[in-house]
């Protein structure tokens, strides 16, 4: 059969993360708290951030910017996984589907060099502090930025380019909560030899440059922060690393399980499981994250209760 030729189906049905109807609405309460809090943390961290003019560093904007992406991530997802608790086998339009894979696939690209260039930025600040306002000057930020999200749209054409060359003539039911990209391949009726592994390679590339850069910037400020003689310059410089590298952790291990491990490795119920996480829970934990650690952040809320209140 041609690839792309042949296609009959004309909707897929999502399964879902369970057919227990007890559970699907235990779910969904829990699901819908998980958005509820993801939204409202997430447009805290922005609104804080383009508030308080103290706040307008490459840091808390690269910061910003990263609680944008959540929410988007986090919107391609829930608001349909939440839908087929409610509707046991959701029906998706194809075109609707391919687009949630994009959706998907760029947020979460944007999201690794967002945490790269933020990884970047902490070099800057604490190993070449007189250098700061050149190597994070306002064109650079604004060229990392860009570069984050451009990274994003190219990776997803790489996926809605593989995805749209596949075949799908039945059956149209996808094991998972989303259109993820290895349950569709499943499906298809295409030889899917080649096209399962140009997204890995193109995923796979992208997580090890951004995993290099983050590596190389910390080894460099472990270096820096060794070499200082105050207790309190190494607590403070450890205290604005934190934060981050707890984000990169949980990150970048569920995404690396998903995306670069080959599939035989883990079942499939074990990938619903890493993918709840990453696209799910990982958008919700991180202005906890970034809040709870940050002295800055801390007082912005302190202020902007008062104004409130006032």
């Amino acid at each position: 059969m041609e690839a792309g030729n042949h296609t009959s189906v004309t909707e897929f049905i999502l399964l879902g993360l369970t057919e227990d109807p007890t559970l699907r609405v235990l779910f969904f309460v829990v699901f819908l708290g998980i958005y509820v809090v993801t939204l409202i943390g997430n447009i805290s961290i922005i609104t804080l951030i383009r508030s308080f003019s103290h706040l307008h560093t490459p840091m808390y904007l690269f910061l910003s910017h990263l609680a944008f992406v959540d929410i988007g991530y986090s919107t391609s997802v829930t608001p349909i996984m939440l839908i087929g608790f409610l509707r046991h086998r959701l029906p998706l339009l194809v075109a609707g589907c391919e687009a949630q894979l994009c959706s998907v696939v760029m947020f979460g690209t944007a999201e690794c060099f967002l945490l790269a260039a933020m990884a970047y930025d902490r070099y800057v600040a604490i190993c070449l502090p007189l250098l700061y306002s050149t190597h994070m000057s306002p064109r650079v930020y604004v060229d990392l930025v860009g570069v984050s999200y451009l990274g994003g749209c190219v990776n997803a054409c790489t996926f809605a380019s593989c995805l749209l060359t596949l075949s799908f003539c039945g059956p149209n039911q996808i094991d998972h909560f989303f259109c993820d990209f290895s349950p569709l391949l499943k499906l298809s009726c295409s030889d899917v030899s080649i096209i399962e592994i140009i997204p890995s390679i193109s995923s796979g590339s992208i997580i090890a440059v951004t995993v290099s850069v983050i590596a190389l910037s910390y080894i460099c400020i472990l270096n820096t922060i060794l070499k200082m003689h105050s207790t309190e310059g190494r607590h403070k410089a450890f205290s604005t690393c934190t934060s981050h590298l707890t984000a990169v952790t949980l990150y970048y291990g569920t995404i690396t399980f998903v995306y670069v491990m080959p599939k035989s490795s883990y079942s499939t119920e074990q990938n619903r499981v890493v993918s709840v996480f990453y696209t799910v829970v990982i958008p919700m934990l991180n202005p906890l994250i970034y809040s709870l650690r940050n002295r800055d952040v801390k007082e912005a809320l302190r202020k902007a209760s008062v104004r409130i209140y006032s």
